[in-house]
């Protein structure tokens, strides 16, 4: 009996585990790009290649200022966003292994017993009875041979399912590491500025104490003071307005980082008031497009989620097919519970079944049709994946092409307004020209340090956009070539 159990379920077993499988041929779609990244005035051509790619420079690597890289670590020790991206993988992980288990039977141990009173009418001795059965031995549970692929079909889309998860937390890591150094940058910008302010409200309140002086001596008229008032009280409001902005921007970067700062890292972003045009490097090689297949992580789970539902229209063609399940048991069984195990009290069931859909009122032309759209729409969202791609790192390559020069050229702006505000002051204090003159080219130059200011933040905020949309920021360390030996 045990010998014809187990023959039964190798022979059960190999044919489920030999069955076909009904999904059509994986095949990737184009990648919906130019072959190239666009040329001309607005891009450098990429330095001489140091043979590593900008997707495996690692993070300490590429940022290489020690409070920054503080920041990161603690941001993907504590970050939630980052923590939740992790959970989801590992809760697709174990539904992936409940779908995987489906294509093996269930077997346990069970017992159980039957007691049945019988009335006197309906005995065949005219007098009631009372029977019992009882029954130990292993048990199979209903379990489908996967002939046509159906439920390895779900198996392989829950797969996809848990790989696509998996690439969404790696881009969840890479985004993370951006906004934080994008934040730590914009902090260090804002002190930048908040810094300028103050120096310029000290300066406009000097002048605007020396034209109240000159205005009670009658050497200024009131318009000249009112002028004077004016530029003092737009300091004013400008330095309420960046010492908000440096708040916030700590408030932003405590919610990134996932914990409260530490006293000495608080104390350390207290003296980052300046932005260091060198903190970054600029020698990026962008490679060609079609290595964002490769190494972007959402393009990879776009991917992912297409083969997902290409797996799911192999469930639904199945699903047309007669479906095969197999349930039994084998063990001992007796009248009373002392004889389960003598001699002679083996038994055993096999029960197979076989259900062949005949009539289901269009629902399987119609889950085949939602399965073929499905996939369609997979089909068009990892092509957009692409297309995004190229286009963030096309347009930080623009960036990484023209800030360079949009700096310099703010640069020469500044040292020019401060020229023209010296002369102007000088040739007020000469009494050459009034002071709305000297007014004029201070706002001016003011205006053209918050703008220098602004732009290298855009140019090294560009240069974490360029590492981050070419893949960068998965490894802690950089990743080199093995070399040969």
């Amino acid at each position: 009996m045990k010998l014809q159990m187990r023959t039964l379920l190798s022979v059960s077993l190999a044919a489920a585990l030999a069955g076909c499988s009904l999904a059509p041929t994986y095949e990737r779609p184009d990648a919906p790009v130019s072959s190239s990244y666009p040329t001309g005035p607005s891009y450098k051509a990429d330095a001489a290649g140091t043979g590593v790619a900008t997707a495996d420079i690692g993070w300490r690597d590429f940022f290489t200022d020690p409070l920054l890289q503080q920041l990161i670590e603690q941001s993907l020790a504590n970050n939630r966003d980052l923590r939740v991206a992790a959970l989801n993988v590992e809760a697709a992980r174990a539904q992936y292994r409940i779908q995987r288990a489906d294509l093996l039977p269930s077997v346990g141990i069970a017992g159980k017993e039957t007691a049945q009173r019988t009335p006197a009418d309906l005995s065949a001795s005219g007098q009631a009875s009372t029977s019992h059965n009882y029954q130990v031995g292993a048990a199979l549970s209903s379990w489908e041979l996967d002939l046509f692929g159906r439920i390895r079909s779900l198996s392989d889309k829950a797969l996809e399912s848990y790989l696509a998860l998996d690439e969404t937390r790696t881009a969840t890591q890479l985004t993370l590491i951006a906004e934080v150094a994008n934040a730590y940058l914009t902090l260090r910008a804002d002190q930048e500025l908040l810094n300028l302010t103050r120096d310029t409200f000290k300066s406009q309140d000097d002048s605007y104490k020396l034209t109240k002086q000159s205005f009670d001596q009658g050497l200024s008229t009131a318009l000249d003071l009112s002028q004077a008032e004016v530029s003092l009280r737009t300091a004013q409001s400008n330095l309420s307005q960046y010492t908000r902005q440096a708040a916030q921007d700590r408030n932003a970067l405590v919610l990134l980082v996932g914990q409260p700062l530490s006293p000495d890292l608080t104390a350390a972003l207290d003296n980052a008031v300046k932005l260091d045009d060198g903190m970054l490097p600029t020698a990026l090689p962008a490679g060609l497009p079609s290595e964002l297949l490769a190494r972007r992580p959402d393009i990879r789970a776009a991917e992912h989620q297409l083969k997902g539902a290409n797996a799911n229209i192999g469930a639904a063609r199945a699903a047309f097919f007669p479906t095969i399940s197999l349930t039994g048991n084998a063990g001992t069984a007796s009248a009373s519970l002392g004889g389960l195990f003598d001699g002679g009290s083996g038994a055993w069931s096999f029960v197979p079944q076989i259900t062949v859909p005949i009539f289901a009122g269009g629902s399987l032309l119609a889950n085949l049709d939602l399965a073929k759209v499905q996939k369609n729409i997979q089909v068009a969202q990892y092509e957009k994946s692409i297309q995004t791609g190229f286009r963030e790192v096309a347009d930080a390559l623009a960036g990484r092409g023209t800030l360079d020069e949009q700096i310099q050229a703010q640069q020469l702006l500044v040292s020019a307004n401060q020229r023209a505000y010296d002369l102007s002051d000088q040739r007020f204090r000469q009494g050459i020209d009034d002071y709305l003159t000297v007014l004029d080219s201070q706002r001016s130059l003011y205006n053209a340090q918050q703008t220098l200011v602004n732009t290298r933040l855009t140019r090294l905020s560009n240069l974490v956009t360029l590492y981050k949309v070419l893949g960068g920021g998965w490894t802690e360390r950089t990743v080199t070539a093995a070399q040969p030996g």
